[in-house]
């Protein structure tokens, strides 16, 4: 079921996503070479606490697998998503890192993910990143009240694929509200029409997941890996659907 949020509803929704843009905010100034990504979670737990929330990741169960153990996702290099963060994890110069973010805050989760490079890195990273947030900014562009989930997703495969890039596998988007993972799904790869259709009020998560080598996925536990262990890029925003230009709630 797709939920419409009314104004109390979405108040709250911006406060959670407040916080977790002003987490990734802070974050820049923590990833460095010579980091571990287990002070990054501890860091990120700590404002998520000290801000009033809870770190909606942490004790996240799916079937099959163990809850999931962190604050935050930590996904260096190959790692696409759900990177688990580790002493034993320490950045170095030229990686890349993606960090994804949940907060639950008075009934209420925010969502989103950033892509940071780690000291001095290569322009082939650079340009992976440019092009995974312009798909980002383009799909959030197209999702405004009347249009369709396949609007977003076709610009976005539309665009990677354009750039010589590849939508990584069955790795999307969703609905997001009281409930982590909502309805509808929000694939990175469509057709221009279809899908659900986007109705003012419904708030969702964009999060194109771009890889630089191949759309294959391997699947390590809760880590997904590009198959051919070429850099991947992540980016998220939680977006509110208006009549006219989506607002992103995922800032501060």
């Amino acid at each position: 079921m797709i939920y419409i949020k009314n104004s109390n509803e979405i108040k709250k929704m911006r406060e959670s996503n407040r916080i977790v843009a002003l987490l990734l905010k802070e974050l820049e100034t923590m990833i460095s070479p010579g980091i571990s990504t287990q002070e990054l979670n501890e860091f990120a737990e700590e404002i998520i606490k000290t801000e009033g929330g809870e770190p909606a990741f942490k004790g996240y169960v799916v079937p099959g697998l163990l809850p999931f153990p962190a604050a935050i996702c930590a996904s260096i290099n190959s790692c696409i998503v759900h990177g688990i963060p580790s002493s034993k994890k320490i950045l170095k110069d030229g990686d890349i890192i993606g960090i994804d973010v949940g907060v639950y805050k008075n009934g209420f989760y925010g969502d989103a993910a950033r892509t940071y490079t780690v000291g001095k890195v290569s322009q082939k990273a650079r340009n992976l990143l440019d092009v995974t947030l312009e798909a980002l900014d383009r799909g959030i562009s197209q999702a405004r009240d009347g249009a369709r989930v396949g609007d977003v997703s076709y610009v976005i495969g539309s665009f990677a694929a354009k750039k010589g890039y590849f939508v990584a596998d069955n790795l999307t988007g969703h609905g997001v509200g009281r409930e982590l993972h909502e309805e509808p799904i929000v694939p990175n790869i469509g057709i221009k029409g279809r899908g659900p259709r986007l109705k003012e009020g419904m708030t969702i998560a964009i999060e194109p997941m771009i890889n630089i080598g191949t759309n294959r996925v391997k699947e390590v536990g809760w880590e997904f890996y590009v198959a051919d262990n070429t850099l991947s890029a992540h980016f998220e925003h939680t977006i509110l659907i208006t009549p006219q230009k989506a607002e992103i709630l995922s800032v501060c």
